[in-house]
């Protein structure tokens, strides 16, 4: 996502969304517990612009992605979204599957690693968020469900079809996306589809401190890495290793690879710039 802003002013309150950020870490947090989260079309525009306004300003280093009360996310509010969707029009309806779309995309594109703390439930749109995240970090009460077909729609929604079998392989994600049945996080585990588990109640804390540790890391490095493991997925060998050629010719020209060797030779930790 480009740095360069418009003449927009800086949004300094979300409605649907408890936003923190402290030392380059933000915290996003989804605020409907008495609903189990569930996402509304307000809930989904304003993901898709604050992760285009944190990526623009370059100074989010890593964000968490959680949710208050329960559980995660419930996904798509039944009555917000839902009832409404029957009454709309089919371009009404292909901006609204094409915003919820564009979220995905953001947390992909954005250029810093975002980690989902998960808890309770990860269930439609939010199994999709929880997927789209860097890293899964989540409690033995937490269990993923991908339940488009059970209302009549596609399973591959949000990008599911493409990022799931990439995740967890072509068989789990047919099985995942075509059932709808929930899995919990003993075998979300062993499927790939959490990358930490961790005691109940502790996904929080151990998310805030993975992405402290993202945070404290070689920004610029860390960035460029997520990026190559997104536009690599599609490419083929050769282009790919060329792809990778280029950046790490780049990078070697950054400030943070010039501090490693420097910080070695010293016999220090390095101080990492994000440059």
């Amino acid at each position: 996502m480009s740095p360069f802003p418009s003449s927009a002013s800086r949004t300094e309150k979300w409605r649907h969304l408890r936003v923190t950020t402290r030392d380059g870490v933000a915290t996003v947090t989804l605020a409907r517990p008495d609903k189990l989260n569930a996402l509304t079309f307000g809930a989904y525009a304003d993901l898709r612009d604050l992760l285009a306004e944190l990526s623009r300003e370059r100074a989010v280093r890593a964000l968490v992605l959680a949710g208050e009360g329960r559980g995660f996310c419930s996904g798509g509010d039944v009555d917000e979204i839902i009832g409404a969707t029957l009454a709309m029009d089919t371009a009404l309806l292909l901006d609204f599957n094409r915003m919820t779309g564009q979220v995905v995309r953001a947390l992909r594109e954005c250029p810093f690693p975002v980690v989902a703390a998960l808890h309770g439930a990860a269930a439609g749109a939010g199994a999709v968020l929880a997927l789209a995240a860097d890293f899964r970090v989540a409690d033995p009460t937490t269990r993923f469900a991908f339940l488009f077909t059970r209302v009549g729609l596609s399973g591959g929604d949000m990008g599911a079809a493409y990022l799931l079998p990439r995740v967890v392989g072509l068989g789990h994600a047919t099985r995942l996306l075509m059932l709808g049945d929930p899995v919990r996080a003993p075998e979300a585990e062993r499927i790939g589809l959490i990358s930490e588990l961790t005691e109940e109640g502790e996904a929080d804390a151990r998310a805030a401190a993975l992405a402290r540790r993202l945070a404290d890391g070689p920004a610029l490095a860390l960035a460029q890495t997520k990026a190559l493991l997104t536009a690599e997925l599609d490419m083929p060998l050769a282009a790919s290793v060329e792809m990778d050629a280029a950046t790490q010719a780049l990078l070697m020209h950054g400030e943070d690879y010039a501090e490693f060797h420097a910080a070695f030779t010293e016999k220090r930790p390095p101080a990492w710039r994000g440059r």
